[in-house]
């Protein structure tokens, strides 16, 4: 720890006037409501703060000159004597008027915007705590309840709200880290990462998804099973339907924010049974049309 004679520029002979004096003109030049976004010029008046919250108050000085104390205010533990404070935020000059109270009396502006400063800083509220959720894709449509394991062990339950989006970030009040006093705690800032599905995938409030049929399906049509996010439903694949037709599912895709739902968009691919079928090869065989028909004529230049 610096000396706090050295940071706030006095000699250890200096007389309380002396100190005062040097205290005030740092804490004008680095107040940070004077700095606003200065990290820098913050520290360093927290700095100044502390050493005058020890040197400027006559008790403690003494206590701190003889060597009672060491320079954050805390007791040498090889001296016998011993003191007793409610916590270790009592000496921290921040938690209480006393290292502002030589101002106490004053009408100057500058003093109210320190006691008022004062006042923040015991009770500051806590830091905001961030982190990062995976979630199922059906999971980001549906909406779900997660439970989050945190760092140190402990959990948070998290409601995640249908139609969310990659990267959406939700806030938890109170469930970050404690502050100081009555200060309170900050929050729990979630963001939310979804994982990619290997059937579906989103374009606005819009699902895509790409589905199989059969042959049979294609050229006669037929009513198959389509999944959803939300569970599957009943689709008309219509005649002569072919790969690439794309047939549209209103109001199964995502939640929209100004209410209703986008669509799903179903893409149609002719698959072939796996294993050879000779009845099949013996119909295609004989089937003149399929001789005759070219559909690289459409694309060929």
């Amino acid at each position: 720890m610096k000396d706090p004679y050295e940071i706030l520029g006095v000699a250890r002979t200096a007389s309380a006037a002396d100190i005062q004096k040097a205290y005030r003109k740092l804490a004008k030049k680095l107040h940070p409501d004077l700095n606003p976004g200065n990290a820098e010029a913050e520290e360093k008046f927290k700095e100044i703060a502390g050493a005058y919250g020890l040197v400027g108050d006559a008790e403690k000085r003494k206590r701190f000159d003889s060597g009672e104390i060491d320079a954050a205010g805390a007791e040498r533990p090889r001296q016998n004597y011993y003191r007793d404070y409610a916590s270790s935020e009592q000496d921290h000059p921040y938690t209480d008027n006393s290292g502002f109270a030589d101002f106490m009396d004053s009408e100057d502006a500058f003093a109210e915007l320190l006691r008022r400063s004062a006042q923040a800083q015991a009770n500051r509220r806590g830091h905001d705590l961030a982190y990062r959720l995976p979630i199922e894709f059906i999971e980001s449509i549906a909406g779900a309840n997660k439970r989050l394991t945190l760092p140190d062990g402990g959990t948070l339950d998290v409601a995640i709200p249908p139609g969310i989006t990659e990267g959406q970030v939700l806030r938890l009040r109170g469930k970050g880290a404690p502050g100081s006093g009555k200060g309170g705690f900050g929050d729990a800032l979630i963001e939310v990462e979804i994982k990619p599905d290997r059937s579906f995938t989103r374009q606005g409030d819009d699902i895509y998804l790409e589905l199989p049929i059969t042959l049979t399906e294609a050229v006669l049509g037929a009513r198959i099973k389509v999944p959803t996010p939300t569970g599957a439903v009943t689709m008309a694949v219509p005649k002569g339907s072919n790969t690439g037709t794309t047939l549209r599912l209103r109001g199964k895709g995502a939640p929209k924010h100004a209410g209703g739902y986008g669509d799903q968009l179903v893409k149609l691919k002719v698959v072939l049974p796996k294993e050879p079928d000779p009845e099949l090869e013996a119909f295609v065989s004989n089937w003149q049309g399929g001789k005759t028909y070219n559909p690289r004529e459409e694309v060929t230049p």
